[in-house]
């Protein structure tokens, strides 16, 4: 139906007295030379595009979104070397900015090449000591304590140069109490593992070697130069044909003939690419499933950098006492009395710390403790939405033990996952995140995009938005997570802005088991890289963090990659305390 407008704007520029029709009829003879000039270059093209190869196809499928007018297609990235192809979109000038600043706060050094294993880190003959408190006097509550760690190489000579990947605990079995320590590196072989003491009684220090600085070399290159290590396959059916191809955000150039099927994410930008089947059509595509990790990654001289018991994940000793006794603080005392670090060193305060068992917030506030009931009274009249990887499922298969799970028939490693209590008018929903994801087998109607998912929430007071993004990202390059993380923290912007009152909990990266293989895709080095960048990216968002990172390194239990049930309880006792805040006294 025409408006007005649409009327006025027909008859603009009519001779007077001059019918429509006449104009119209001419505008239509027109219009059909056109239009059939068109199909017969669309079916020309269309009968020669999949020979297309997969250079052409890419730039043919480039997303066209309004949001995206500032991007353009990238040349191949030096991070996937000669052997890949990767779509990535060019950054805004502000975004490069980001880049390089978020690049620059991960920076690790890196070691001088060396000629044989027993050049490299020994964590065996490497030693630690206390040093003393500032004038020998004894420790308190509200100091800082300090260790002073020196590597040293198989053949017991001091090294002279950093990069080691240390991670430092400070606890108390007898107590029930543990927190994190921070490392500092001197670059010279030297290293200060700083710690609060926060508890009175037995303190004991516990420093492992998690990688040599020359392993740490090894995985750098990894993540740079074979970010096609991690593999994808997508099944494709139509009737009683099927095919199971290749997928990845980077492609082999193996065959450079051999189309692609594109399925980078309109909205977002967000690439994704399978080997089109030979006989199927890219609308055909299933499922998406994890194909699994290339071999003969390194060198048989690179290997020997990567030894469970030997150069992975074991303890530094102490050269004398690896404990000290902490008195009460002293009534007005000022913190930080016997700090015996050096000037340059400053005060180093964690998230929280473990006392009973429990963990405790830095900032003083008390985490309080959720039984059954209290659980329900909690979430009562609440809808939880938790999106992320197998760290976030967690959190829902722990909640669900105390909100009856409505059955969606869905894989049980990937979801999608609902819970529903009608009485008291409980929601929790898990989802998990797009590709990347090394899940058994993803419907493909059901990869989605966290920053898309985001989009579609009303939000509000009563809504919570759980998030944790990490573990399937660490074999690509560092750009690959901060593009996501910047489509995430967009996206969490327009919620809150839509709707103040929602809640949005991040939760980090954290420890898990390693030997060879895990560590030369899923080392704890590249988690740290990524959970600094996204500790940098979302500083200063309305957010609640839940430090995962410091909660299992604090704890007396061995790392996973799927903490401890008790771990998760103080993590969903932590975000519950924000949902349901203890109030105030009149």
């Amino acid at each position: 139906m025409l408006t007005e407008e649409h009327e006025a704007a027909a008859n603009r520029g009519r001779p007077k007295g001059v019918p429509a029709c006449r104009h119209l009829s001419r505008g239509a003879l027109i219009f059909l030379l056109l239009a059939l000039s068109g199909l017969i270059f669309l079916r020309r093209n269309i009968l020669t595009l999949e020979n297309l190869s997969y250079h052409t196809v890419s730039k043919l499928f480039q997303p066209q979104n309004s949001s995206l007018t500032a991007f353009a297609q990238k040349e191949p990235l030096p991070p996937c070397n000669n052997h890949t192809f990767c779509s990535h979109l060019e950054p805004t000038p502000d975004e490069a900015l980001e880049d390089r600043a978020l690049l620059g706060a991960i920076a690790w050094p890196k070691p001088p090449a060396p000629v044989s294993l027993n050049q490299t880190s020994d964590p065996v003959r490497s030693l630690f000591a206390i040093l003393p408190s500032k004038g020998g006097r004894e420790w308190r509550v509200g100091d800082q304590l300090e260790a002073l760690v020196q590597m040293q190489d198989f053949q017991g000579r001091p090294k002279r140069y950093g990069g080691d990947f240390l991670v430092a605990r400070l606890h108390s079995p007898e107590l029930g109490a543990g927190v994190a320590g921070t490392v500092v590196d001197h670059l010279n072989g030297s290293y200060s593992a700083l710690f609060p003491l926060l508890w009175e009684g037995p303190a004991q220090v516990a420093i492992t070697m998690v990688h040599s600085s020359e392993a740490v070399a090894v995985l750098q290159r990894l993540r740079e130069q074979r970010s096609d290590r991690f593999f994808f396959q997508s099944l494709f059916r139509s009737g009683k044909l099927s095919e199971t191809t290749l997928c990845n955000m980077c492609l082999p150039h193996n065959q450079p003939k051999e189309p692609l099927c594109n399925y980078t994410d309109l909205r977002t930008g967000e690439p994704w690419y399978c080997l089109k089947p030979k006989r199927l059509s890219c609308d055909t595509r299933i499922n998406h499933f994890k194909g699994g990790y290339k071999k003969d990654l390194v060198t048989h001289k690179e290997a020997l950098l990567f030894q469970s018991h030997v150069n992975i994940k074991v303890v530094i000793h102490a050269s004398g006492p690896d404990g000290i006794d902490v008195l009460p603080k002293k009534i007005d005392a000022p913190d930080l009395e016997n700090r015996s670090i050096e000037p340059g060193l400053v005060k180093y305060n964690p998230s929280g710390y473990y006392y009973n068992g429990s963990w405790r917030s830095f900032d003083g506030t008390p985490v309080r403790q959720f039984d059954a009931k209290s659980i329900t009274q909690c979430l009562t009249g609440k809808m939880i939405n938790m999106y992320g990887d197998s760290t976030m499922r967690q959190w829902f298969e722990y909640l669900r033990a105390f909100v009856p799970e409505f059955n969606l028939g869905s894989p049980a490693q990937a979801g999608p996952f609902m819970a529903v209590d009608c009485k008291h008018n409980i929601l929790l929903k898990y989802r998990c995140h797009g590709p990347p994801i090394g899940f058994s087998t993803v419907s493909a109607s059901e990869l989605r995009y966290v920053a898309n998912e985001l989009d579609r929430l009303p939000g509000g007071p009563d809504t919570v938005v759980a998030l944790s993004l990490w573990a399937h990202f660490s074999p690509f390059p560092v750009e690959v997570y901060i593009r996501r993380m910047r489509h995430i923290r967009r996206a969490l912007e327009r919620l809150l802005a839509r709707s103040p009152g929602t809640l949005v909990v991040i939760r980090s990266a954290n420890l898990r088991d390693l030997n060879q293989d895990i560590s030369l895709n899923h080392s704890d080095w590249f988690s740290l890289q990524l959970d600094r960048v996204l500790r940098n990216m979302f500083m200063g968002l309305a957010v609640v963090f839940v430090d995962a990172w410091e909660m299992t390194l604090a704890h007396h239990s061995p790392h996973n990659i799927h903490p401890p049930p008790d771990i998760i309880k103080n993590m969903i006792d932590l975000i519950l305390t924000q949902v349901c805040p203890s109030k105030k006294k009149s």
